[in-house]
């Protein structure tokens, strides 16, 4: 026998929702590793002239990977979750995943965006280069506002719903997304007419309310997984539908 065999048996002897909910708590804390993107992104974003400047773009390359991470992860989160959400609605489980795959679209927008200001900036673009980085640098915020900030609030929505309704964990958790969702949604709608600027109290607000749900999803996930009993409820009431359950 080889030593991988006792392993492949160990894998093979935990239940499927438990090594969906390790894999989905892993993807979930994976997305916050983009935080130190707000330092790394900094010079790139508030110096207007950065892209006829000196100096490496290491801060601004190694941002663009953890983001190029955390929309694979987005990804991943919902084809993760899948499997078990659609259990309770299998419409709004669909809707979830589309909806992570557009944030992780917006993100890697972003990020090409800031990449091609790194392009140009070392091919030596000079002050010609100027307005065409102004308009870069006005893609990646609207992209930002859009595939972090508003598309999250609608992820929080539709799986805070599944997760709440089929009790797959303690109800509390969603509960955040709930709360910081409409204040996400309220804050990027009153920046879109011009009401404030990017940064709000409600956006702030809002933005820690869906860290807090998502945060605390992944290590509820992760340590605990789904409640047994739900997931056995789910399966004897929705594994012949296609609406699944909506108590």
């Amino acid at each position: 026998m080889t030593t991988s065999e006792p392993v492949t048996t160990k894998l093979r002897a935990i239940p499927s929702h438990r090594r969906t909910s390790l894999a989905a708590g892993v993807l979930y804390l994976l997305t916050f590793v983009s935080i130190p993107t707000l330092f790394l992104y900094d010079r790139a974003r508030t110096d207007p002239a950065y892209i006829t400047g000196p100096g490496p773009d290491t801060l601004v390359i190694a941002g663009g990977l953890l983001e190029v991470i955390v929309a694979l992860a987005c990804i991943g989160t919902g084809v993760a979750l899948y499997p078990v959400v659609k259990r309770q609605n299998e419409g709004i489980a669909l809707g979830f995943v589309g909806a992570r795959i557009l944030e992780a679209g917006a993100i890697f927008a972003g990020v090409v965006a800031l990449m091609s200001i790194v392009t140009l900036r070392q091919a030596g673009a000079g002050n010609d280069a100027l307005i065409i980085g102004q308009a870069l640098l006005a893609q990646n915020s609207w992209t930002t506002l859009l595939g972090q900030g508003l598309i999250p609030a609608f992820n929080a929505l539709l799986l805070g719903s599944l997760m709440y309704r089929s009790r797959l964990l303690p109800r509390v958790l969603p509960v955040f997304g709930f709360i910081g969702a409409p204040l996400l949604i309220a804050g990027a709608v009153g920046m879109l007419f011009g009401l404030w600027g990017p940064v709000s109290p409600l956006s702030g607000f809002g933005a820690l309310f869906l860290a807090a749900w998502e945060f605390g999803m992944g290590i509820w996930l992760l340590v605990k997984g789904f409640n047994p009993d739900a997931v056995a409820r789910l399966t004897a009431a929705g594994s012949g539908t296609s609406g699944g359950t909506e108590r």
